[in-house]
């Protein structure tokens, strides 16, 4: 969430820089600048009250001794005057910090000088690109259809036992889950990351805290009854393991790995696009999180692209990194790049991996602190996250890239973590 100070500070910079992610801040921020002011002005006069209440109360005792009893009186009736006029304004205070916390978290994190404008996912930057496009067998078939000629996911029986979008794994379907779960895990815990298991259900701070709450609220399943809330990715139960902590300058950047089932209700996903693995609403996923001393965040975060890109090089899947847009990135971040692999029976990109810089906006609502060797007053971190890997494209990369006419061949990095087996027939 932006510093209050800063949009004082910086209207016309907060509003140019929104305006790349096509939001129109100048009314928010005018009533925010008025507020600020107000409050300023009222927490002023509050100060002097108190001062003067203060003064009033020490001489009364004085104009007793002194036999001044009229005009101790007079003091009295005066404190009682300021005590409720004290009151008053206190009570003005919180009502505009209330609603300075409302407008405040209305506003989208500023996206960095790096985002490029435009409207959405047709205006995203290529960045790099790599690996081999496969060349298939006559015939080939969509991921869907591989499925259930191998017995490797039942769409219809998810279907029966929860709904769509919710398929059950088989057979070496489940196992290549199981690999490449253990397999983006091992390469994070060999990338120094620490390896931590999160708890699936988070509560409504740690969502404000990531920023999930109130911007994506219709997109999570709620339990209404203990008012909590299945994750949409292990980033936010991850990310709050650091919730009101002050970290030390030495310990940064702080590098931690999760694998979680991810569960997104994804309101009105439809048609051909969202078919099979394409879009679902329970998957998993690893999730990669870093905290970062805000003059090396994108340092850690040129890390984290690097390390992405390595695990789907090392899948042998032709991929191509994207610099999203203004009118395409998140409410919070301040930079996001996507990984896309290329599914070649369907003859279309499909995203694997957001990794994106939130620079200070998680922080603040987190009050995520470090303090630096030798300097008293702790100051905001940086937060990044990245998944390395979601897992269903890239199963439907995999089964599709790697189809022969004898089976699915395995790629050669998972090989170990399926006892052996190098093709699925």
């Amino acid at each position: 969430m932006l510093n209050l100070k800063f949009i004082q500070d910086n209207p016309e910079l907060v509003i140019e820089r929104l305006a790349v992610k096509r939001f129109d801040a100048r009314t928010i921020v005018g009533k925010v600048i008025a507020l600020y002011k107000r409050r300023n002005e009222v927490q002023n006069v509050a100060e002097n009250q108190k001062a003067e209440m203060n003064l009033l109360s020490k001489e009364i005792g004085q104009l007793f001794k002194d036999g001044k009893a009229q005009e101790a009186n007079q003091s009295k009736e005066k404190t009682v005057e300021l005590k409720e006029q004290i009151r008053n304004l206190e009570a003005e205070f919180d009502a505009i910090d209330t609603e300075l916390a409302q407008l405040q978290v209305l506003l989208p994190n500023l996206p960095s000088p790096l985002v490029p404008a435009g409207k959405g996912a047709e205006d995203n930057e290529i960045v790099a690109s790599g690996g081999q496009m496969p060349v298939l067998p006559e015939g080939a078939k969509p991921h869907w259809e591989l499925a259930a000629q191998y017995n490797l996911i039942d769409f219809e029986l998810g279907v029966k036992i929860t709904g769509a979008g919710f398929p059950v794994y088989k057979g070496y379907g489940a196992r290549i889950q199981r690999a490449l779960i253990n397999f983006f895990l091992d390469q994070a815990r060999e990338h120094g990351y620490l390896e931590v298991q999160p708890p699936y259900l988070v509560n409504e701070a740690s969502g404000f805290g990531t920023g999930q709450l109130p911007d994506k609220e219709g997109q999570m399943y709620h339990d209404s009854t203990d008012n909590l809330y299945l994750i949409p990715t292990a980033e936010v139960p991850v990310t709050n393991i650091f919730r009101d902590v002050i970290v030390e300058e030495k310990d940064l950047p702080i590098k931690t790995t999760a694998y979680s089932a991810c569960f997104r209700r994804e309101a009105g996903s439809y048609g051909k696009d969202v078919r099979g693995l394409n879009r679902l609403h329970q998957f998993d996923k690893v999730e990669i999180v870093q905290i970062a001393h805000p003059d090396k965040s994108y340092d850690s975060l040129n890390d984290m692209v690097a390390y992405v890109k390595s695990l789907v090089e090392k899948l042998g899947l032709p991929y191509r990194v994207l610099r999203l847009c203004g009118g395409d990135i998140s409410f919070t971040s301040a930079l996001t790049y996507d990984f896309e692999v290329w599914s070649a029976a369907q003859e279309r990109w499909l995203e694997v991996s957001s990794v994106s810089n939130f620079e200070s906006f998680q922080a603040t609502r987190l009050k995520l602190r470090f303090r630096e060797e030798g300097r008293g007053k702790p100051q905001i971190a940086h937060t990044l996250n990245g998944s390395a890997l979601a897992l269903p494209r890239i199963v439907a990369a995999i089964m599709e890239n790697y189809q022969t006419p004898d089976g699915i061949r395995v790629p050669e990095v998972l090989v170990p973590y399926l006892g052996g087996c190098d093709l699925i027939s």
